[in-house]
């Protein structure tokens, strides 16, 4: 799973990722496929791509579902849920192939 996959789900599902780095910063990707490093202050001295490779838990927020006190709902999935996601056929490229 690539960065460009991660940023590609986020858009198409409305989703922010979050995970954490190997400094324990955390990384959002957001629903328009921004990674963001919120307390970053400085040029980071790291690969976002190489870092991305050595997470094993992310977090999902899907922020169109919410509980009843507005928060955003959320679920922890494993390096290869994730992946399944971001590897996972799109409905309308298997509705373009029986048409042909």
């Amino acid at each position: 799973m690539k960065l460009t996959d991660l940023r590609k789900l986020t858009v198409k599902k409305h989703l922010r990722v979050h995970f954490y780095l190997q400094n324990g910063l955390e990384c959002i990707v957001d629903e328009h496929g921004l990674a963001q490093i919120p307390a970053l202050n400085k040029v980071p001295d790291f690969n976002l791509e190489q870092e991305l490779a050595s997470v094993t838990e992310f977090v999902l927020e899907m922020p169109k579902e919410t509980d009843k006190k507005g928060v955003a709902k959320r679920q922890t999935l494993a390096r290869e849920q994730l992946a399944a996601m971001t590897s996972a056929p799109a409905g309308g490229a298997a509705a373009e192939r029986e048409d042909e």
